[in-house]
């Protein structure tokens, strides 16, 4: 059974993430859990008042939070009354990164999705603070669907790899299943100045081709360093409508999420991006 975190902040764009989610695992026996952490909430709005008054306030903030998740399930069993599917909801005195990372490592979780933008919605950035968060720091797969994005059936997956580094198989997998429900294309790109691979590289592909063996899949070579200029190309080019990259220690996407500087580099990433962690859990 794959198991499904949705975290939400009751925003619309965590609306339409759960309508993606539950739509692109549909072939799928799901756990489907919604997950809302409402620590930050409680501290920003209190700062003087006793600490019996605090308690009262963190109850109350708790039960309204329980009530708003249950209208999330009911809003779920109507929009995807899925008997693969199972839902269930959680709202945890914590921060959004704690209580993501304390359930993926319980329940072995395998994907986070979630929506690019929270509450704020923010049009010029092209993640909010807390989902940027997510992506950095949480150690499994995590899925950004941007807001209002209603193509729920990938057909063409871009995943630009330097071929540098080891795939997991267990994220692989994950990425096989959901290519080959749709019977997607999956595109991989290789962004280098040279021609050659080297034995490693050479390695990895070859590992990376077996575990995707089940799926229709293109390679790439473009020449060149500039990465986003390549990736930006080929997004319009091969009508990409997911993104795939490998968050790994001095990877490139890593030296992006920790620069801060997604946006200012000039990454435009329109469709929903699965970052797969390759990353200590």
């Amino acid at each position: 059974m794959r198991k499904i975190i949705i975290p939400t902040d009751f925003s619309e764009n965590a609306q339409n993430a759960m309508r993606y989610a539950v739509e692109l695992f549909k072939y799928d026996r799901c756990e489907v859990t919604i997950l809302h952490a409402f620590a930050d909430e409680v501290y920003e709005n209190n700062l003087n008042i006793s600490r019996s008054l605090f308690e009262e306030y963190k109850k109350k903030t708790k039960q309204s939070a329980e009530k708003e998740l249950e209208e999330l399930l009911v809003f779920l069993r109507e929009i995807s009354p899925n008997p693969r599917h199972a839902y269930k909801a959680k709202a945890v005195f914590s921060n959004l990164i704690d209580a993501v990372n304390e359930h993926a490592e319980k329940d072995n979780s395998d994907i986070v999705v979630m929506g690019t933008r929270g509450q704020t919605d923010d049009r010029d950035l092209t993640f909010g603070s807390n989902t940027l968060q997510v992506v950095k720091y949480v150690s499994c797969p995590v899925l950004a669907v941007p807001s209002n994005y209603t193509e729920w059936h990938p057909k063409n997956v871009l995943f630009p790899t330097p071929y540098l580094m080891p795939f997991r198989r267990r994220q692989l997998k994950l990425l096989n299943t959901l290519c080959k429900n749709f019977n997607a294309m999956v595109h991989f790109l290789y962004v280098s100045e040279y021609d050659n691979l080297s034995f490693r590289q050479q390695d990895n592909k070859a590992f990376l081709d077996y575990c995707m063996e089940e799926n229709q899949r293109k390679y790439h070579t473009t020449k060149g360093k500039d990465v986003v200029k390549a990736v930006n190309r080929y997004i319009e080019k091969m009508k990409i409508d997911m993104l795939v990259m490998v968050n790994h220690r001095h990877s490139f996407l890593e030296d992006i999420l920790h620069s801060n500087t997604i946006d200012k580099i000039g990454l435009k990433i329109q469709v929903p991006f699965l970052i797969l962690q390759n990353l200590p859990r």
